[in-house]
This record gives C-alpha cells, structure tokens and sequence, in this order.
C-alpha cells in the first residue's frame, strides 16, 4: 500500500477537512490531494466519493478554501477528494500559465519533456481512487466534476470510464479544445501533431462514439464569463451529448462570471445532483 503522509487537518461540519502528500506511481513525484470526509465517515460508515477537477492555475486547495462545499457533502454524507492539477516540484514547467505546474490538463503526456511526469489521466482516474479506497472509509461508489480545464477532465474521464463514475457535472467546462487555440497548443505539447491523439480527451468528440452506460450529466456556465461562449463551448459538447443519447441537464447563470463567486454561489445544487445519481 502506499504510504500517504498527512499535511494538515481540520474539523469542519463535524468532519474532517485534510490535506495529504504521497509519491505517484503514475507521475514518479510526490503528489498532493485535500479531502473531506463527512462526520458519517468519522462514525464507522463508508461513504461514497466525490472527486472535484481544479481548472488552469489552480492546486488541491482552492476548491476546500473557496467553494463552501464541505457543508452541503456533510449533510449528504460524501466525500470530497480533490487531486492537484498537475506535478509539482522538480518536475518540467513553463513561462506561460497553459502549460506546466498547474495546468496538466488531465491527460497522459507523450512527448519531451512532460511525458515523464505528466501523467494526470492515469493519476486522477486509476490511481488515486485506489489510494482513496485503500486509506480512507470510502465506498467504491464514485462520481466526478470541475471547473473550466477540470470540466474537461471530468466529462473526458466519467465518458471513458462507463460504470465506474455515478454522475459527472461541470462549471463552464472546456468543452471541445480540440476546437479552440489553448486546447490545441496544450494538446500539440504534451500529445503531439496528431489530432487523431487529442480527440482522446475531447468530451464534445468522445460523447459522439460513447456506446455504453449513458450517465446523467449536469452543465453549467455564467453568461458574463469571459471565455463563453467562443472557448468554453458547453453548447456544443450539450448539443452532441443530447444527440446520442444522454440525459443533460443545461443551465445558463444570468450574471454568473467564471471565478469561484460562481461556483460557490451553486455548488448545493452540484452536490445535490451527484447524491441522487449515487442513490443518497
């Protein structure tokens, strides 16, 4: 079993809000992941987890400081696991915010330097809900959401994991980057020239050749954001979701921008939502 080592720990809604380190198999670093296990957790019950995707720049604890999450998972009885965005430390970085520490964009990386390290598909959906399940009173019952690049990698990993995923749902995700500049420069890095490749982890394309276990889906996006609509493009990957076949609940925010006021401002509905996908 791998060894986790606690950072910090707190109380909160009569649970637990802690933060661990660990050495990743898959991204051969130390990694760091935040979870908070409800007060059902702490009294000898399992409990499902719920597992949050931080979108560009952001690391394992700004979802646990700024979403207000952890009231409404207590009343549910779920567990929020939050990974980091990307490797960190000695690992290969850039000037630029789209590329590097913090923006991983959950994929598993092919070419030099990332390809090493950058293994954040394979972390976020095999090897941390192993490490979850081995430490912590969990269930293997699990569902998934994020914000902006962490939509991405939440509707990418729930589509190409049918079963194992109850629900996934998603704040003004990237929806189709293989359709917009950031994508494209991301994906040509750590994926290569092929196009082919990068439809992997494109939910708009992947949602069009999903055949099995049609799983409820929840989007939303704030109409004051300012990369909607011409780079989040939630219509579109709603629009080819619907088309074959999948129960998509689609909302539009008046006034709603792109920041955490946003998803804190609805993240009761989210936690909702996935509750009911895991039968709570």
């Amino acid at each position: 079993m791998t060894a986790i080592t606690p950072i910090a720990e707190d109380k909160m809604f009569n649970g637990s809000q802690a933060r661990y380190r660990h050495f990743s198999a898959s991204c051969q670093t130390g990694m760091t992941f935040s979870i908070y296990l409800p007060p059902q957790a702490l009294q000898s019950y399992q409990v499902p987890t719920l597992y949050w995707l931080s979108g560009l720049t952001d690391d394992d604890e700004n979802f646990s400081i700024r979403a207000g999450a952890q009231r409404f998972a207590a009343h549910w009885g779920i567990a929020l696991v939050t990974p980091d965005t990307s490797p960190r430390g000695d690992t290969p970085d850039s000037d630029g915010i789209e590329l590097g520490h913090g923006a991983g964009f959950y994929v598993n990386a092919t070419q030099v330097p990332w390809a090493e390290h950058y293994q954040m598909y394979r972390y976020v959906a095999e090897e941390l809900p192993a490490l979850i399940e081995a430490n912590f009173p969990v269930t293997d019952q699990r569902s998934i959401f994020g914000h902006s690049m962490g939509g991405m990698g939440a509707l990418q990993i729930a589509l190409k994991n049918p079963g194992r995923y109850a629900a996934v749902s998603a704040f003004a995700p990237l929806s189709h980057p293989t359709n917009t500049e950031i994508g494209r420069y991301a994906f040509t890095a750590y994926l290569g020239n092929n196009p082919e490749t990068w439809a992997a982890y494109d939910p708009t394309l992947l949602v069009q050749t999903a055949t099995a276990a049609k799983l409820p889906i929840f989007i939303e996006q704030g109409d004051t954001d300012e990369l909607y609509p011409e780079i989040l493009q939630p219509k579109t990957f709603v629009n080819a979701a619907r088309a074959h076949g999948f129960d998509v609940q689609y909302k539009i925010r008046r006034g709603y921008g792109h920041s955490y006021h946003h998803i804190a401002s609805f993240i009761d509905a989210h936690i909702e939502f996935h509750a009911d996908a895991l039968g709570l």
